[in-house]
């Protein structure tokens, strides 16, 4: 009986492992079934380059715009694992050189849910600056609900273990396409 409780245990241990490297390597994992409670995403600060009034898009790219193409896709969901429908998320990021643009809305805008709770958003990867490392602000909002604000992080940025922001939890799930990159995320958010 316990040989069989060892290697039970060295099965889970393996079964843990190789979900962690998995998911370290950016392979998509199962997400739990609609009605298991989720952990709502973490916030995280807003920063010093947040403008209001982006404008409503789904690309963020311009005509010449340096950097690695990115499409994040995603959904919005309850913790209860519900679509969300018409939540809003305004996303803003530097560009490929480290750059936030603080005279008007290039690399910002803002979109909403389809009735799946999906969004998709076209854009470039943004570069790491002084102390800090590639990432992409959010704030999601369901409708007549709080705001959510928080960051999402690079699985492949060597800066990560040292910018004092970073939670791994906000780690993006990314795989790299024939145009540049494709890049996953779900926000759980809390309902009140």
């Amino acid at each position: 009986m316990a040989r069989t409780a060892v290697v039970r245990g060295r099965g889970i241990l393996a079964a843990a492992l190789v979900g962690t490297v998995l998911g370290a390597v950016g392979v998509l994992m199962p997400v739990p079934a609609r009605g298991a409670e989720r952990e709502p995403t973490a916030s995280q600060v807003e920063g010093p380059y947040y403008k209001p009034n982006s404008p409503l898009r789904t690309s963020l790219l311009e005509k010449g715009m340096p950097g690695t193409r990115l499409v994040l896709k995603g959904r919005v969901l309850s913790s209860d694992g519900s679509p969300i429908q018409g939540a809003r998320l305004d996303f803003w990021q530097a560009d490929a050189n480290g750059a936030y643009d603080n005279d008007g809305y290039r690399l910002r805008g803002h979109q909403f849910t389809d009735e799946q709770g999906r969004y998709s958003l076209e854009t470039v990867v943004p570069g790491n600056y002084a102390g800090r490392t590639s990432h992409i602000h959010v704030k999601a909002q369901g409708p007549g609900q709080p705001i959510l604000t928080t960051q999402l992080f690079f699985p492949d940025d060597p800066r990560n273990r040292a910018d004092w922001l970073y939670k791994p939890g906000l780690l993006l799930q990314v795989q790299d396409t024939a145009s540049g990159k494709e890049a996953a995320f779900d926000f759980v958010l809390k309902l009140r």
